[in-house]
């Protein structure tokens, strides 16, 4: 790669729910253990967060070793609008995705740089699962590789890890940008990225630990998400992006995932969509 090729910006959302120690190991991860630094970071503070939170923030904004921009929202708008705001501030049109309780493995960056570099406009890559309480990995999601197969697989589920993507912001723009559809924003972005015919892929190499709460698989469920969902199917046939038949197919398997109770919602998730986990 040339010099220029190297060159891309960080995107971290934190908001008031995040923790200060989990913040300053997902921003270290990305800027002082990377084999390829990101040029800039860009940090957009969601809405009001607490004392420590601020705090932690401004001490790794002070120590980093690239530069690093704070963008503060009054109030919070959510990830969809805050992700948003950010990618308007960022320099680069190459922009990575982290988000505040996650790690980055240290080859992460150069692996998706390289990758980008050779044409792509998304790049996302495969990542380890791991329990908030302890720290042992749990699972892996592989996610499908392939312009072909990534295509295919979208019809019916989110084909890339939301928070390992690398991307052209530029890309970005041209599908419409980022649209709040409940916890979706990203599946309806990566929709109309491939439906506008972006080139993309998935690094089958696990780059990315995917920190799993208590609360995930609630956060799943619920009149809420069954709301978004069939929202979300709606607007994937109006653009053509999905048949009559696929609609049917994933208003009652998706729609139903919503509303099962959590015991088996977290059974689903871990037998059918973090696929490619070895004990």
């Amino acid at each position: 790669m040339t010099a220029a090729e190297h060159n891309f910006s960080l995107l971290l959302p934190v908001y008031s729910g995040d923790k200060p120690s989990f913040l300053e190991r997902a921003f270290r991860s990305c800027v002082d253990d990377q084999t390829l630094p990101p040029t800039e970071v860009v940090i957009v503070q969601d809405g009001p967060v607490s004392a420590e939170l601020s705090a932690m923030m401004q001490q790794l904004i002070a120590a980093s070793t690239v530069p690093t921009t704070l963008l503060v929202l009054k109030h919070n708008r959510g990830l969809a609008r805050a992700l948003e705001a950010g990618l308007a501030q960022c320099n680069f049109d190459v922009v990575a995705r982290m988000d505040a309780d996650d790690v980055s493995l240290p080859t992460r960056f150069e692996k998706q740089r390289v990758a980008i570099a050779g044409g792509l406009d998304l790049v996302g890559t495969a990542m380890f699962e791991f329990a908030e309480d302890d720290g042992s990995v749990i699972g892996k999601r592989i996610p499908p590789q392939g312009q072909e197969a990534i295509e295919r697989y979208s019809r019916f589920h989110d084909p890339f890890n939301h928070p390992t993507v690398m991307y052209r912001r530029s890309a970005v723009k041209a599908a419409g940008g980022y649209i709040d559809v409940g916890l979706m924003e990203d599946y309806w972005l990566f929709a109309r990225m491939i439906d506008s015919g972006a080139r993309v892929e998935n690094l089958q190499e696990a780059l990315v630990m995917y920190r799993v709460s208590a609360g995930a698989y609630t956060r799943r469920g619920g009149l809420g998400q069954l709301s978004a969902e069939l929202r979300l199917q709606r607007e994937f046939r109006r653009l053509g992006f999905t048949t009559p038949l696929q609609n049917v197919r994933n208003v009652i398997v998706r729609g139903g995932y919503r509303l099962v109770p959590v015991a088996i919602r977290r059974i689903a998730y871990r037998r059918f969509i973090a696929r490619g986990f070895h004990s």
